[in-house]
């Protein structure tokens, strides 16, 4: 007889992880408030708001992307699978408020550091999650054939630490080396789709 947590059926993670991100990318967008003029200038206030709202859409975009390319690699789920998954969402929900908190005080050090942060635990929750996939299929999975050596997803959490420490000198550096991961991951990453094909 099959053991029953090898054939839990993988729809309904997804539909409640990307119902997750929507609900996400809705709360980032409410931070940015309607001004109080119709000048030009009535806009400059919003530039740092705006910044934060579409690097952080950027990132989930990413991850909605990278998650959706992971379970289509992926033939069933397990309870583990699915707590790393919701461990993978708890820091992507936060990512609202550190969004609003960098760029309501014009990338201060400190809320760009807890950016910075939570950029951090959601990397190493994805790994983590990655990693209970594989554990569950075994090391002969679809996925653990795709991600091969991995460099993007152990260089990542390296330069956020950096950013994290960076603040000390100038935010302005952490928000570079953000934008730059998140460059890094725009190029197409076509690792699941030559495995699977």
């Amino acid at each position: 007889m099959n053991d029953p947590v090898t054939i839990i059926g993988k729809t309904r993670l997804e539909a409640f992880s990307d119902g997750v991100l929507a609900i996400v990318i809705t709360i980032m967008v409410l931070e940015l408030k309607v001004p109080h003029g119709n000048t030009i200038d009535s806009l400059a206030p919003l530039v740092p708001v705006f910044f934060s709202y579409a690097l952080s859409f950027l990132y989930v975009g990413i991850y909605w992307n990278n998650h959706h390319h992971m379970l289509h690699a992926t033939r069933h789920i397990s309870g583990g699978v699915m707590w790393a998954n919701l461990h993978l969402l708890f820091w992507l929900s936060l990512l609202p408020f550190v969004t609003g908190w960098a760029g309501e005080n014009h990338f201060a050090a400190l809320p760009m550091a807890m950016y910075g942060v939570v950029l951090l635990m959601a990397a190493i929750a994805y790994w983590m999650l990655q990693q209970q996939i594989i554990r569950h299929e075994g090391a002969e999975s679809l996925l653990r054939k795709a991600i091969g050596r991995d460099l993007k997803g152990k260089l990542s959490p390296l330069i956020y630490i950096i950013a994290i420490a960076a603040v000390l000198v100038s935010p302005w550096i952490s928000a570079v080396l953000y934008v730059l991961v998140a460059l890094i991951w725009l190029v197409p990453d076509r690792r699941i789709e030559r495995a699977a094909a």
